[in-house]
């Protein structure tokens, strides 16, 4: 059973989002840090390393970093977690984990995580994503210096500034009267189907990429594009924008190189659909609920 809900009140209560952190973490940048007593948010092979009693799972906790774990690189503060210091480390794949310790994924379609840890481990996963691509200047190669009071990066030499990149997506349902279109991937489990999605183009607004993704991957048309909600997506680095919309006409045609099969689906007889983790499934619950 995982412990994440099955069903969410809006977009943003979904994992992943910092809505789920509420009241036990306060972001920082990485110059705030402060020696003691905190918090470990240790990330190996992508998969977060917790401790494991009779009590459930925890973070592991302490001024130093526990025995027999090898940090990639140094540790970098990220704010306060229940109060005490929290840092990230990216943690070598020769480390010795200590007895009652493992691994738990926070990408898995029904984790052990909380949605507390399983969204902790989400940032750090990004966070670590953008200082192991940063390390250099995109334009002179030089090695960036950290802007101070946040995560952006400066160059010394020609002044060039970087501050993370969050990809922006749109993901959408296409309804028509007692059916709606799903799709396909080909790395979705058997008998998975979800919902078009894709990247931004240069110079888009989000309603005209909805318009211009679903044309190139199934055919047809839509029109009365609602936006609902998003999520933060941390597979790498996403914001999922997520509508609805209305088939407006044309006949389905596949684009194989980005799907591997679109159908309408009958209200009735729905196929396996997302996990409930994930905006796909919100926007599908919701409609569902709505008719």
């Amino acid at each position: 059973m995982s412990p994440f809900p099955s069903h969410y009140p809006g977009t943003v209560n979904l994992p992943f989002n910092n809505t789920c952190l509420a009241g036990r973490f306060t972001p920082q940048p990485p110059d705030a840090a402060c020696a003691g007593e905190g918090y470990w948010l240790l990330i190996m092979a992508g998969e977060l390393l917790l401790r494991e009693d009779v009590t459930g799972l925890h973070l592991p906790q302490g001024a130093a970093l526990p025995a027999g774990i090898i940090a990639a690189a140094p540790p970098l503060h990220v704010g306060l977690w229940d109060n005490l210091p929290c840092r990230i480390v990216s943690v070598s794949r020769e480390s010795s984990l200590p007895p009652g310790w493992l691994q738990e994924s926070f990408s898995a379609a029904v984790p052990r995580l909380s949605i507390e840890f399983a969204s902790l481990a989400a940032l750090a996963q990004q966070i670590l994503r953008w200082e192991k691509k940063s390390r250099y200047c995109a334009i002179c190669s030089r090695p960036l210096n950290r802007i101070p009071g946040g995560w952006g990066k400066c160059c010394p030499d020609c002044r060039d500034v970087s501050f993370p990149a969050i990809h922006p997506c749109v993901i959408v349902l296409i309804h028509r009267p007692g059916e709606l279109l799903l799709a396909r991937k080909s790395e979705f489990p058997a008998g998975r189907y979800g919902l078009v999605a894709g990247f931004l183009d240069f110079g888009e607004a989000l309603e005209e990429a909805v318009v211009r993704e679903v044309k190139e991957e199934t055919g047809i048309t839509v029109k009365n594009i609602r936006y609902i909600g998003s999520q933060a997506w941390p597979f790498p680095g996403q914001i999922m924008a997520g509508f609805t919309a209305e088939y407006a006409g044309g006949e389905l045609c596949v684009d194989p190189h980005e799907l591997e099969d679109a159908r309408w689906f009958s209200l009735d007889a729905l196929p396996e659909l997302p996990p409930p983790r994930s905006i796909a499934r919100f926007l599908l619950d919701l409609h569902l609920e709505q008719r």
